[in-house]
């Protein structure tokens, strides 16, 4: 067996702005590991708010003394960016092997398409209502807050999108007096849940307040570890393959979810179409499904996933799985 990985960057169709910052490109690795006749690949991106670099993955990655299977991966690597892409590349390498799709050596039904939310960066009020009517059309649009003047900007996109569903995301940068004085306004906008309101660690007044309108951890929440620390502060959680360290992960992580009441939500970090195609197995069936990495890329892989009307589409076997 032989590993590599590869830094690569794609251009965003836009610059993308967060609480933390904005950005003109996504920066991702390519795993690939081999077993002399077949290959399968995986994407990661690090993210710095988890202690990550492209540098500080590489060096994760090369140094793994590289485990016959998925199982002894979960020993191997601790979960985040650097265990995703490996684990993603072992079941693509163990379907091609096969000859059968991932779905299907996982056990699941086969999949379809799921309607995905589409996020609009954070901006000033009229470049976001602006935004938000150049978008109306889709189902789902998901809201970047966390800054003085959230709800001139939640006003703006509703006004520009008055039929859309809409979720927020705060990326934790509220405190709770400003949740709990927003919260009664984001029900007044129909908004149909709020991603991590508070931040991690400095959420235990989620289990003290009033919850008007759905809570959904994300920071909050990265693999079945952190499920104990979440009850009776949030009723949804976000899955994100970069944060359980991979689609094994990822699937145990939404059946003890479920079976501890909690809605699911599936979301991405900023990447390519190989980064999301193992995330649309696990969004099957999901409250929420938040995989719109791809459509905010200028550029993407050379077999990309389709989206439309239906939403994002399971990958074909030439991009992953």
């Amino acid at each position: 067996m032989r590993i590599s990985v590869t830094p690569e960057v794609f251009r965003l169709a836009q610059v993308f702005t967060i609480s933390r910052g904005s950005r003109t490109e996504a920066k991702v690795l390519t795993v690939r590991v081999s077993d002399g006749g077949f290959e399968g690949w995986g994407e990661c991106v690090p993210y710095a708010r988890y202690g990550e670099t492209l540098e500080s993955v590489t060096a994760q990655i090369e140094g793994l003394a590289l485990p016959s299977d998925r199982a002894a991966l979960q020993q191997a690597l601790p979960a985040g960016a650097a265990r995703n892409a490996v684990d993603c590349a072992l079941w693509d390498l163990e379907a091609k092997r096969a000859g059968k799709r991932v779905w299907e050596l996982a056990g699941l039904p086969a999949p379809g398409p799921e309607i995905t939310a589409y996020t609009l960066s954070l901006e000033a009020p009229e470049k976001m209502r602006a935004a938000a009517a150049r978008n109306a059309q889709r189902p789902l649009l998901k809201v970047k807050l966390g800054g003085e003047g959230d709800m001139a900007r939640l006003e703006a996109v509703r006004a520009g999108a008055p039929r859309s569903r809409i979720i927020v995301d705060a990326n934790e940068g509220w405190s709770a007096d400003v949740y709990a004085e927003l919260a009664p306004h984001l029900v007044r906008l129909g908004v149909a849940l709020v991603e991590q309101p508070l931040p991690a660690g400095q959420d235990g007044m989620l289990g003290e307040i009033d919850r008007p309108l759905p809570v959904c951890a994300d920071e909050s929440c990265h693999d079945r570890a952190s499920l104990p620390g979440l009850k009776g502060k949030y009723d949804l959680i976000n899955i994100k393959l970069d944060k359980t360290g991979g689609l094994t992960e990822a699937l145990a992580l939404r059946t003890a979810a479920r079976a501890e009441g909690y809605g699911i939500m599936v979301g991405c970090m900023l990447g390519s179409s190989l980064a999301m195609a193992p995330a649309v197995l696990v969004a099957q069936g999901a409250a929420v499904t938040d995989l719109d990495g791809p459509l905010l890329l200028a550029e993407d892989r050379a077999e990309p996933l389709h989206y439309d009307a239906a939403g994002v589409h399971p990958s074909e076997p030439g991009l992953w799985g």
